[in-house]
């Protein structure tokens, strides 16, 4: 008998949250939906918070998801910006948590590489992508919503994987991925 499931993926934001559905069955993923909150228009960051809050319950309400994937924050050097993405990334988390549904967080270079072979792909590159992969018919005007949809295909693709840490076959190859800790 088939286990269907679905997964949830998220690229929060305090500006736009993207957020993209797939059905697993058996080892193939189709697509549910991709859709955006906007948050533009709203001045108060506590709204915005509680906004995302409830949008991600309605989500998890209507789809019943098994699993969500939620793109980590990256580094920036604007510590506001960081600090309000963080928070958007935390209410998305917490509203998942509430309903007792597993989290996972990739880095957005992790997502880029799982959907496109490439870590420093743009997000046309990866749009393109998933619209070729899922048989997308459009794509929409901001990417938000792909990224969040790319999250969702990226822990599909990262599912049964266990991965303690990075693993080494001697010293050349710890050199080659570990390039930023050599002077």
């Amino acid at each position: 008998m088939a286990k269907e499931r679905i997964i949830l993926g998220i690229d929060p934001g305090t500006t736009i949250m993207g957020f993209g559905l797939i059905r697993v069955v058996k080892k193939q993923m189709e697509f549910i939906q991709l859709n955006e909150l906007h948050l533009k228009k709203y001045d108060d960051h506590y709204l915005k918070l509680k906004l995302i809050f409830e949008r991600t319950i309605e989500l998890i309400d209507t789809y019943h998801p098994d699993e969500i994937a939620i793109e980590a924050p990256f580094f920036g050097k604007n510590v506001q910006s960081m600090l309000k993405l963080g928070r958007a990334q935390g209410v998305a988390m917490a509203a998942g948590l509430s309903r007792q549904i597993p989290i996972t967080e990739y880095l957005p270079k992790k997502i880029k590489m799982a959907i496109t072979g490439n870590g420093n792909a743009s997000k046309e590159q990866v749009a393109k992508m998933l619209q070729s992969t899922l048989g997308l018919k459009t794509l929409p005007k901001n990417l938000d919503a792909t990224d969040g949809l790319a999250a969702a295909v990226c822990h599909f693709y990262n599912s049964g994987k266990i991965t303690v840490g990075k693993s080494y076959s001697g010293w050349d190859s710890f050199v080659k991925q570990n390039q930023d800790k050599i002077r």
